[in-house]
């Protein structure tokens, strides 16, 4: 497979020519800080954007409708919150416990402008507030992350609260796993950015000992 390249995620995604410049950017500063932190795997990086990009903005296509605010857990370099943040007009916070990925994270949302609200520190520690969109990627297990979640659904209005979970091969096992402590609604969708990749979506979550009001 051919790299996807800027005109490729431009023709994917139909983002201005403003925005694509504002992710041009995004990517040079990783492609620059990469040698020094190990913010995605090296490999990623010969077909960034749609490993990384494309892979991330094809969530917007699926925040709920009237949607206002999102918390990506264990953001990283970003994927996918800071470029949910750049690509749309949410109010995002990003969690992060490592001090250099929060220093990339920082520059990253001044050279793009985009509003987010950086956090930093562990997951499980982060004082819950309402929001409607959870997103993660390659933070941990399906299961491990409704864990981080539950504290946000109690906070949360539930008729708009969605989970969006990047996730892989693995993604069968780990919703066995995560069934057998949580009910929730789930609907698969192909990811465009990798053959083995998964969108998950969960609606309508609550604990297996717990029923909604």
């Amino acid at each position: 497979m051919h790299p996807l390249g800027r005109a490729g995620f431009q023709a994917a995604t139909g983002v201005s020519r403003e925005t694509l410049d504002r992710l041009q950017a995004y990517e040079d500063l990783l492609q620059k800080w990469q040698p020094r932190i190990n913010l995605v795997g090296s490999s990623t990086l010969d077909d960034p954007w749609r490993r990384h990009f494309l892979d991330s903005a094809q969530l917007q296509s699926v925040i709920p409708v009237g949607a206002t605010r999102l918390v990506d857990f264990g953001s990283g370099a970003g994927f996918p919150g800071l470029v949910l943040a750049i690509l749309t007009r949410l109010e995002v916070h990003l969690i992060e416990s490592d001090t250099r990925k929060i220093a990339f994270l920082r520059e990253a949302a001044r050279i793009t402008a985009a509003q987010v609200v950086l956090h930093h520190g562990r997951i499980e520690a982060m004082e819950p507030f309402p929001v409607d969109v959870v997103t993660a990627r390659a933070t941990a297990s399906l299961k491990v992350l409704l864990g981080y979640t539950q504290p946000y659904l109690g906070r949360s209005d539930q008729r708009t609260f969605r989970c969006l979970f990047l996730k892989g091969r693995e993604v069968e096992r780990e919703l066995t796993e995560a069934k057998k402590l949580w009910k929730m609604r789930v609907t698969r969708i192909a990811s465009s950015a990798g053959a083995e990749g998964v969108i998950l979506i969960l609606e309508d979550l609550h604990r297996g000992d717990q029923h909604p009001d």
